[in-house]
């Protein structure tokens, strides 16, 4: 699930990309409900799937 600047996932926008490996990626975003800078890690659809 690669992200773009710009792009919202719940009240978190995507203002960069920081880096990516095989647990996911990880962006710098902005929580926009406390207007503050943050790190939004989206797991790859398998893991994200899993139970345990």
């Amino acid at each position: 699930m690669a992200l773009s600047p710009g792009n919202k996932l719940g009240p978190y926008e995507i203002l960069a990309p920081i880096g990516a490996g095989g647990m996911g990626e990880v962006y710098k975003g902005r929580d926009t409900r406390l207007d503050r800078t943050v790190a939004v890690k989206v797991l790859p659809e398998e893991l994200a799937k899993r139970e345990d």
